[in-house]
């Protein structure tokens, strides 16, 4: 199939909402996938909030570790701005994967993000 929506996953990875504290992102399951990528959008900051966003990796969707540099692709500023989309991927080897957000200090973002699933074993994607 020529299109992109039969050959792609996409599951939730931070739910959309204001976030006022550090928060972990639902584990993803990569079986069936040989790659990912993460978009994560961003709406209003308020009281100078300082978050950012970390890869992590798991072989048992239990305990998580941060993913090492060298299977991250592209990067995200320490800070994430406001009204903005930045994109992740991991090209690591462990079955799970998700996204951490972490705080500095300040008081809320307003914070979405998805994980996108490609080469897919077995297609059409539902």
């Amino acid at each position: 199939m020529r299109d992109l929506v039969h050959n792609i996953g996409v599951k939730t990875a931070i739910a959309p909402a204001v976030q006022a504290a550090a928060a972990d992102g639902a584990g993803i399951d990569l079986k069936g996938f040989g790659s990912v990528a993460f978009a994560i959008n961003t709406g209003a900051i308020v009281g100078a909030g300082d978050f950012g966003v970390k890869v992590q990796e798991s072989d048992d969707n239990v305990t998580f570790n941060d993913a090492p540099a060298s299977v991250v692709i592209g990067s995200v500023p320490a800070t994430l701005a406001a009204a903005n989309a930045y994109k992740l991927g991991y090209i690591g080897y462990k079955r799970y994967t998700r996204l951490s957000l972490t705080k500095a200090g300040g008081t809320s973002i307003a914070l979405g993000a998805v994980a996108v699933l490609g080469n897919a074993a077995s297609r059409p994607v539902a």
